[in-house]
């Protein structure tokens, strides 16, 4: 994640670098935008063990998805504005990791994290190129678990089918992106963002986990300004 950040912040340097006005109208003072195209959110699993009675050291892994995404923007000033990023629900597969690692694929789970986010745009809003900095407050929602047989041979041999749920919390996002305006009302729009996220699962046979996922989202979509 730092080498990724590191290389973006070069990139965005050297965008800065080569911004100028060129009669393009980016986002300003009390202007309207939305924002459609895809994401792609990797979550960084930092896994803790599924409590006992379960194999010590069983751990999981979460898969990444890509989805539609889509936001809206208003501009309080020239520099500053609020953005609401929302999309399609994401689709992990969760497998075993640790001492469970190679049993496949044990449950899946729906993810819907709506964000708010501040930013702080770059240079005059009439600049061709618009590098941006947010801080964002994230709800992660969790929907649709659906757990394995291979769950259920893990956590509960000879029971009733395992179930599981993933406790929803509120979290902050850190994103860098920049804008490039293609005319006075159509703009490409590209950032990446680190949300901090822990939470917990529980099973339906007694166990808990604690899981921390950490995601990195990458985004791209064009816009249009009212």
């Amino acid at each position: 994640m730092k080498l990724r950040l590191n290389s973006a912040l070069r990139v965005l340097a050297a965008i800065a670098a080569m911004a100028v006005a060129q009669g393009a109208a980016a986002q300003a003072a009390g202007q309207w935008t939305v924002k459609g195209g895809l994401g792609k959110i990797t979550p960084k699993v930092t896994s803790g063990d599924v409590s006992a009675p379960a194999l010590p050291g069983s751990k999981g892994a979460v898969s990444a998805d890509t989805k539609p995404i889509f936001a809206v923007a208003y501009g309080l000033t020239d520099n500053v504005s609020l953005e609401l990023d929302l999309g399609l629900p994401y689709k992990h597969e969760i497998s075993g990791a640790g001492a469970i690692e190679g049993v496949g694929v044990i449950g899946t789970v729906k993810s819907l994290p709506p964000t708010l986010f501040a930013h702080y745009r770059f240079f005059k809003p009439d600049a061709q190129f618009r590098p941006y900095a947010g801080l964002g407050a994230t709800y992660a929602y969790f929907a649709s678990e659906t757990g394995s047989g291979r769950l259920t041979t893990l956590s509960d041999i000879g029971g009733p089918p395992t179930t599981f749920s993933i406790k929803n919390k509120l979290a902050a996002t850190l994103q860098i992106g920049v804008v490039w305006a293609l005319n006075e009302r159509w703009f490409i729009d590209g950032n990446i963002s680190k949300t901090w996220l822990k939470t917990k699962v529980s099973f339906s046979s007694g166990q808990t986990q604690d899981m921390k996922l950490d995601p990195q989202a990458v985004t791209l979509g064009v816009g249009y300004k009212f």
